[in-house]
């Protein structure tokens, strides 16, 4: 209604031109964690989820609708991925939780409000981060940390603002941090503003302003800030990533606090081939994103190093090793209920993009 009201008061005929284009993406894996978890499970990541298992990480069609007035994606999904990402999706309700939520990807539809703005609304992706949900677009075929543990999508309304050619603004009215199905009364806010400082030098900033806490105990405000640049001269490009998030300890005094931070370098050996490494560190001394029931509930370092093959268009074939190393013994070992501070995993991964 809120997106009908607006195409109606803005005068906007409709559309002629419009179009509409169906893709699909599958992306296969085989992962080896060299803790050997019991239930195959792997441990504190969305992606890959499973160890010594073929399987199917992220699959999904769409179809997409653009025109100078009027927009919309729909994309259904499936995997591994899926599943473990969308575990945490509330059930309010008898109308709620992920056995539905889990497959749309997005279904969001937006209009042309002014000659610079954009008015969306539904389930996108999140504006938070310069890594995508979907593993073609990503510099690393796994997550950083600071990224598993921010939003992947979002349900809520939000406004683009094109202030210049090198100036974009977004503003979000979201149900909450990465959820479809509310867990409160309360409303959350989200910014997002990207500046081309350059043509090889681009730098942003986004945040997210919400009560996560239910209605039956006290609201536990949660700030949640980051800073990012992306670097390129061919052939390198780098992106750089800091987070620093803080929740009120309600009833108790004074704020939890967070942060993450993430250098990712990439160099592209010849049409068809590219190398990545990546360093990250992730602290949530209070366990308010990530808890783990020892003293340092989550300090962790991590490390990786990924080979990319794109023998044709469509096709890409990645390989990546990947360390992890934690203040407190966090990881579970093969056949005993002890824990390790290491972890490790090999992956390598098919996808073919229609």
């Amino acid at each position: 209604m809120i997106l009908l009201a607006l195409f109606a008061l803005s005068g906007m005929q409709q559309d002629t031109t419009r179009t509409v284009t169906w893709g699909a993406f599958i992306d296969t894996y085989y992962a080896w964690d060299f803790n050997r978890p019991s239930n195959l499970d792997r441990s504190f990541t969305t992606q890959p989820a499973r160890h010594n298992e073929f399987n199917v990480n992220l699959a999904h069609v769409e179809v997409k609708l653009s025109g100078p007035r009027l927009r919309g994606r729909l994309a259904l999904q499936a995997g591994t991925s899926v599943q473990s990402n969308y575990a945490g999706e509330p059930r309010v309700g008898t109308i709620s939780g992920p056995d539905l939520a889990r497959n749309i990807q997005e279904g969001v539809i937006g209009v042309r409000a002014g000659r610079k703005v954009w008015i969306d609304a539904g389930v996108y992706l999140s504006h938070i981060g310069q890594e995508s949900w979907i593993s073609r677009d990503n510099p690393t075929y796994t997550r950083s940390l600071i990224a598993d543990y921010s939003p992947y999508y979002e349900t809520g309304v939000k406004a683009t603002w094109a202030a210049s050619g090198k100036l974009t603004a977004q503003l979000h009215v979201l149900n909450g941090w990465q959820n479809i199905s509310e867990t409160n009364t309360s409303k959350a806010l989200g910014m997002r503003l990207d500046y081309a400082a350059s043509p090889h030098v681009a730098l942003g900033y986004s945040n997210f302003i919400g009560n996560e806490a239910p209605d039956t105990v006290p609201s536990r405000l949660r700030v949640f800030n980051e800073v990012f640049a992306f670097v390129t001269r061919d052939p390198i490009n780098v992106w750089l990533t800091i987070d620093y998030g803080t929740q009120r300890r309600a009833p108790a005094a004074g704020s939890s606090r967070w942060w993450g931070a993430a250098a990712i370098a990439r160099l592209k050996l010849n049409p068809t081939m590219s190398l990545s490494g990546r360093l990250e560190r992730y602290e949530d001394p209070d366990g308010v994103i990530v808890t783990t029931a020892t003293p340092n509930p989550f300090n962790v370092s991590s490390g990786s190093l990924g080979i990319d093959v794109a023998p044709f268009a469509g096709a890409l074939w990645r390989t990546e090793v990947r360390g992890y190393t934690a203040r407190d013994a966090i990881f579970p070992m093969h056949g005993s209920s002890g824990f390790t501070t290491h972890d490790g995993v090999v992956v390598s991964s098919l996808a073919l993009t229609l």
